[in-house]
């Protein structure tokens, strides 16, 4: 593979860079409506209906990357055309639950950068038209709404100004902000020693990192992290970021902050909760090394285990609270054994059809997981835990994809989530949960997004810093 991971000096940041736009990109999502339509009619072999003959079965590795070549197409076929960021949403039937045709999710997108990576590293994508793409993002990103260098939760890719989360989340959005970083880190990483453009790519990306003025979320330098912002609000959110969640990434980002670090205490007060975020395990079980924010013994949604790690590598990364890697792949095995265990006899769970996560559901968008089960499984979940659990997330994508493709699969990999239970198979996609697939997958298989990230020079001072 020939990714760049070697240590990255100070770069400027050059904002006279001119954004690219290419021709005919406004009607890209009309014409993956009508290929859509024409592979549900006629099983178009992009990815129409998967076959289930044994015959015709693709190799472990083939599938894997089918798979993942057809959900980058989400970020790169479904992007939102002026920006080149992830859409929140996309719905294969065009129908929206609210005027969101050009909100973009500045979170999702950090997932998709990653995406793309990927997409270069399998040849879905030319190195060329993936610099063109990044550029055109991160002009867009210099340009957009931030407050004190961190963005909002959604932005309209056209203005790129802020669309409001809910009534007094309408500013900076510390979390989705770091997964914003985590992508862009990965991208500077890979284009560090690349050519002369390449190399001012990383630089305005070096930039943007360094203006995000991590320690004044501490609110008047309090030992924790505060989520929200508003420029009309202020800190009324009132939401101090503790573990444990998907928020670990964002307390080693500010750790590693060349320019706005914050002190150790910080993560050990406030993250850690002084101590209090350890919880007793029995040796040799499955038993959780961390309290999980409002969750049962089996733990809380999978995306726990996947978001703060899609660039920070849980492979023996300890701290005095936990082993990371035992207490992720235990989250996922112990998320697995609650399906298949089916507690509450819903149709379709059990050894190949597993994995609770936040994702649609029945009853709108919900955090599933064992304590919050209503029969909805999120291909999202056993896929991105590939690392984890990998003959356990072969098994579910086999399942998914021969017994269950002609109802689950579509133009851009697996529809976001189904419940045999209630008979109910939308096809539609979230940003947030498209990304982790493609991105864990290929973490699985080559390590990819890990290394790039773990190379970091300032990511590997932040952990140091903190006590890993």
């Amino acid at each position: 593979m020939n990714r760049t991971i070697d240590m990255f000096p100070h770069y400027r940041c050059d904002s006279s860079h001119p954004t690219r736009w290419f021709k005919g990109i406004r009607y890209m999502k009309t014409l993956v409506l009508v290929i859509s339509v024409i592979g549900l009619m006629f099983g178009s072999p992009g990815y129409g209906h998967p076959v289930s003959n044994n015959s015709n079965k693709l190799s472990d590795e083939s599938l894997l990357t089918l798979v993942q070549k057809q959900t980058f197409k989400f970020f790169w076929d479904g992007a939102e055309p002026r920006s080149g960021m992830a859409q929140e949403r996309y719905h294969v039937n065009g129908m929206y639950p609210r005027n969101d045709k050009n909100m973009v999710a500045t979170g999702g997108s950090g997932f998709g950068l990653m995406a793309i990576l990927v997409g270069i590293e399998r040849n879905f994508v030319s190195r060329q038209a993936a610099v063109e793409r990044f550029e055109r993002i991160v002009g867009f990103l210099e340009k957009a709404d931030r407050f004190h260098g961190a963005w909002p939760h959604w932005l309209n890719g056209n203005t790129g100004r802020t669309v409001p989360f809910s009534s007094k989340d309408d500013g900076a959005d510390l979390v989705e902000t770091t997964y914003l970083i985590q992508g862009l880190l990965a991208v500077r990483q890979y284009f560090a020693n690349g050519n002369e453009a390449e190399k001012n790519l990383a630089g305005r990306i070096d930039a943007l990192w360094r203006e995000v003025e991590w320690d004044w979320f501490t609110r008047d330098n309090q030992n924790v992290l505060y989520w929200h912002w508003s420029p009309n609000f202020g800190w009324e959110k009132n939401h101090r970021v503790r573990g444990y969640n998907e928020c670990l990434i964002t307390y080693v980002l500010a750790a590693a902050s060349p320019t706005h670090t914050i002190p150790a205490e910080v993560y050990h007060e406030g993250w850690a909760r002084s101590g209090k975020i350890v919880r007793e395990t029995e040796p040799g079980g499955l038993s959780l090394s961390l309290k999980h924010n409002n969750s049962a013994e089996y733990g809380g949604p999978l995306f726990w285990a996947h978001y703060s790690y899609l660039g920070l590598d849980p492979r023996g990364l300890k701290d005095k609270y936990a082993d990371y890697w035992r207490h992720n792949k235990n989250h996922t095995l112990l998320n697995r054994k609650y399906c298949v265990e089916n507690p509450l006899n819903y149709k379709g769970y059990g050894k190949d059809c597993w994995g609770l996560t936040a994702s649609y559901s029945v009853k709108g968008y919900a955090a599933h997981s064992p304590a919050r089960d209503i029969g909805v499984i999120s291909p999202t979940a056993a896929l991105s835990s590939f690392p984890y659990t990998p003959e356990y997330s072969m098994q579910a994508l086999k399942h998914f994809y021969y017994d269950l493709g002609k109802k689950i699969w579509g133009p851009f990999g697996f529809y976001d989530a189904f419940s045999e239970q209630e008979n109910w198979y939308p096809q539609r996609y979230l940003a947030i949960d498209q990304g982790p697939i493609i991105i864990m997958i290929e973490n699985h298989r080559s390590a990819l997004i890990w290394d790039l990230f773990m190379s970091c020079p300032e990511v590997r001072l932040g952990l140091r810093k903190l006590g890993f």
